[in-house]
């Protein structure tokens, strides 16, 4: 088993040194690969505009925030919130802490001004333990855990973008979703690795207010 895992760890540290999307990002200066996932949805979906006030959930090390930080160009506000300390960013209110936790809910409406978010994105993922049995439960979690801060913090007619495994779960979630937002949709950006069950879910126009 040792030997098996060390094969696949060696395989992953391969493709992610040989793979365009982190040599890019080390390239631009972004934080991470995954701002270009974001970028190919809201470049699609037009899902960042100025003037937003914008929720990043799991938001560590910031590549998100990063970039709604490049789209609104001080014209905006963005709260990331994460269990790990991030490094400061400009235009970016920084919280540390779990949002399940009422003093960390309310540090993050009170950074909201009272008002409540016109988008909620999550790129949160669990600490993969290689079972599938124990993993797609966290995922689902995570994601049904940011539907549930949209029920406190989302305003009438905002949109969630949520990170998503394909699985036992998922249909429930997305049945759920269909009955809060006007509009759901899968999306699997270019910069997902094309053999992760990972997709995103874009829900436009929430009406359970």
């Amino acid at each position: 088993m040792g030997k098996k895992r060390s094969k696949s760890s060696r395989r992953w540290l391969d493709e992610h040194v040989s793979d365009p999307y982190v040599q890019r990002a080390n390239r631009e200066g972004w934080r991470s690969r995954a701002v270009f996932k974001l970028e190919e949805i809201d470049l699609k979906e037009r899902l960042i505009k100025q003037g937003m006030r914008i929720i990043d959930l799991g938001a560590a090390p910031g590549g998100w925030c990063q970039y709604a930080a490049k789209k609104l160009q001080g014209n905006g506000y963005i709260v990331g919130l994460d269990l790990l300390e991030m490094q400061p960013l400009e235009g970016v209110e920084l919280i540390q802490g779990d949002f399940r936790e009422p003093e960390v809910l309310q540090e993050l409406m009170d950074a909201l001004d009272g008002k409540r978010a016109d988008l909620v994105m999550s790129d949160m993922a669990p600490n993969i333990s290689g079972m599938p049995a124990v993993d797609q439960p966290r995922a689902m979690h995570l994601a049904e855990l940011s539907l549930d801060l949209c029920r406190e913090a989302l305003s009438p007619g905002g949109s969630l973008l949520v990170k998503m495994f394909q699985g036992t779960g998922s249909e429930e979630l997305l049945a759920q979703m269909r009955k809060e937002f006007d509009k759901v949709k899968i999306v699997k950006p270019k910069a997902s690795r094309p053999r992760s069950r990972e997709v995103y879910l874009l829900a436009q126009g929430y009406t359970l207010v």
